[in-house]
């Protein structure tokens, strides 16, 4: 870690820190506003395959769950509700992501929300040792290691994607 990641402490990253979990940061520029997480790996150099984005959803529960999936791949709606228990879910609107989750669009980890959501990775993840997601801010991700990602947050693994 350099000494200017250093002063970046999201409570993402205090959190990965206090559990002792080893990670890396890398920062992109966002100054001319949201950028995708396939911009965001064009932007970096970093392999897509190795950047996932993470997306809040609302079942017909009224229950918000977690996908954590790669960046450049769309969720499929109905293996998602399947996994998590649901007969449907959706998307949550971009203006409640703040007031659900605690981060701001672009810069939602699936690390420190406001609450711990039942979230799942896509298994995908399962056939590399680290991936990288955000960081809690717009701008900033973290790499860590899906296995240890996983059991910080108790995830599950599913097939999730189109």
């Amino acid at each position: 870690m350099s000494k200017k990641e250093k002063h970046i402490k999201t409570n993402c990253i205090r959190i990965v820190e206090s559990s002792g979990i080893e990670y890396e940061t890398v920062e992109y520029d966002v100054s001319e506003g949201f950028v995708s997480g396939v911009d965001a790996a064009q932007k970096t150099g970093i392999d897509e395959k190795l950047m996932y984005k993470t997306l809040v959803t609302e079942g017909n529960s009224r229950e918000n769950y977690v996908f954590v999936i790669p960046v450049g791949d769309e969720l499929d709606l109905r293996k998602a509700a399947k996994t998590v228990g649901e007969k449907k879910i959706e998307m949550i609107h971009m203006k409640d992501i703040t007031k659900v989750t605690g981060y701001i669009k672009g810069g939602c980890s699936p690390v420190g929300m406001k609450k711990q959501f039942k979230t799942v990775i896509d298994c995908s993840a399962l056939e590399l040792e680290r991936i990288y997601v955000s960081a809690g801010k717009p701008g900033f991700s973290m790499y860590v290691g899906v296995k240890e990602l996983a059991e910080l947050i108790g995830a599950l693994f599913a097939e999730l994607t189109v």
